[in-house]
């Protein structure tokens, strides 16, 4: 599927930069041309073309297994979409939307007679303490407050996101 590369996040790669604010930082390094998800083993890759750049254990969705449906099942969807927008105000510690729903997850969302949800995310911790346990999200990718502080940064807008049961 895709290589290991030994590539660190360093001094040289991500640095902390004044103009972005406080604890905002540019990254340097290789392009992240895709992102790929493997729900099953909570894992989420940053890859130039087919080299890992990094990896981060995720949680997901409170009812994880098989792709979203509709709003409020709890599930992360599955197949490709791309990151389509950010907030550096998320209540959940820095935020890259996920382009879901698409016209097939709104066609089968309604075929159910129900609405297909959105706000899906890659996010950090929730600002409010809540009680945590794996897959605590109501369908969003969720990585530790330091990593999407990384990921922030290296994901460009357009970048591919292939979310994989």
């Amino acid at each position: 599927m895709f290589a290991r590369r030994g590539f660190l996040i360093s001094g040289a790669a991500l640095a902390v930069a004044g103009c972005g604010g406080p604890g905002f930082r540019r990254y340097d390094g290789p392009e992240v041309t895709r992102i790929v998800v493997m729900k099953q083993d909570r894992r989420m890759y940053l890859l130039h073309q087919n080299e890992i750049l990094k990896d981060y254990r995720i949680d997901l969705g409170f009812a994880p297994q098989g792709h979203k449906q509709f709003e409020g099942d709890g599930k992360t969807p599955e197949g490709r979409y791309f990151i389509d927008r950010r907030n550096p105000n998320s209540d959940f510690h820095l935020s890259l939307g996920i382009s879901y729903p698409n016209e097939a997850d709104i066609a089968a969302a309604r075929a159910l007679g129900k609405e297909p949800g959105g706000d899906i995310f890659i996010h950090g911790q929730a600002r409010k303490r809540l009680r945590r346990r794996p897959d605590w999200t109501a369908g969003c990718i969720s990585v530790k407050n330091r990593h999407i502080e990384d990921i922030y940064v290296m994901v460009r807008d357009g970048t591919a996101i292939d979310i994989f049961p």
